[in-house]
């Protein structure tokens, strides 16, 4: 049986979705090199707008958030550090937004999967 997906909406179980490998090296970021895995199942240019499913391996990164982003967590857990030092830990079934002026950390503990929304 085919399962169809009524128009205007966008199911993130897509199996022609592409995925985009990232090598993030930079050491104004990263002391340790990661590599990430996205799936972007959603663009509007004129807005701004990605949303999709990304993952990656233990890493702490350093960030400066110029866009908002919504998170669900799918699989793993993740440490946000605000630059007062001010941390906490999501797991599975957790979600979050990280809003633009965000300083600090975002430290996958775990390999992390999560669904995102990015206005930017």
């Amino acid at each position: 049986m085919m399962t169809q997906t009524p128009a205007h909406v966008i199911a993130f179980d897509d199996p022609e979705t592409p995925c985009t490998t990232s090598v993030i090296d930079d050491p104004a970021l990263v002391a340790d090199p990661y590599t990430s895995h996205a799936w972007r199942h959603f663009t509007n240019p004129g807005k701004s707008a990605t949303a999709g499913i990304w993952e990656a391996g233990p890493h702490c990164q350093r960030e400066i958030a110029d866009y908002d982003e919504m998170c669900h967590i799918l699989e793993g857990q993740v440490r946000l550090t605000d630059e007062d030092g001010t941390a906490r830990v999501f797991g599975p079934g957790d979600s979050f937004t990280i809003t633009r002026g965000f300083r600090g950390t975002w430290e996958n503990l775990t390999h992390v999967r999560k669904v995102y929304f990015v206005l930017g």
